[in-house]
């Protein structure tokens, strides 16, 4: 009989996604959550801390930028065998986020590039209207054998079409990286 050596390999998406309010406390709770369920994913030290600081960050941006009367802003973790993306989507869609340098003195203003410093590729999402959705990406240590060829499915994540130039990101660190993953619906999701 022809027996073949099959490789199991992880289950490739975990994905956590909720709705929380534009204040202080929801950006709070925003990264308890994260953490919580980051350690979850057995994620190696400096992901989860990376991951961390970056949901605190992105939160903050949505509850005191991003801020709507009435409006929650979301946060959605995505987790894949290679990488780990972290969305925050408000409804500001007019009000981008640009890194800038500021003043020494300054008390705020360096959250983006705390972003873009712990973040392989980070960017911005325009729409459906009123939305922007916020993302940053981390890569993940590839949890098998090196000298394992793996189909070409399993090293990306599908697209679902949205390679409009109008979304793609702007300030990537480096060229031709994984782009965007498509919206998610907006049920909540705790697994």
């Amino acid at each position: 009989m022809n027996q073949k050596k099959v490789l199991q390999l992880p289950t490739p998406v975990g994905q956590f996604d909720v709705l929380l309010s534009p204040t202080p406390r929801g950006a709070r709770l925003a990264r308890l959550l994260a953490v919580d369920w980051l350690r979850t994913r057995d994620l190696p030290y400096r992901v989860t801390q990376a991951a961390e600081q970056v949901v605190a960050e992105l939160a903050a941006n949505a509850a005191s930028h991003g801020r709507v009367a009435g409006r929650d802003f979301r946060l959605a973790l995505l987790a894949d065998i290679n990488i780990l993306r972290i969305e925050v989507t408000d409804t500001r869609g007019g009000d981008l986020p640009v890194s800038r340098a500021s003043a020494p003195d300054a008390e705020s203003g360096r959250g983006l590039l705390l972003v873009e410093a712990l973040a392989d590729r980070w960017g911005v999402g325009i729409g459906p209207v009123p939305r922007k959705t916020v993302w940053a990406e981390l890569d993940l240590p590839c949890p098998w054998p090196a000298d394992i060829d793996l189909p070409p499915e399993t090293a990306r994540w599908d697209t679902g079409g949205r390679d409009d130039p109008k979304t793609q990101d702007t300030r990537e660190k480096r060229p031709h990286q994984t782009p965007p993953f498509p919206p998610m619906a907006h049920a909540h999701s705790l697994g």
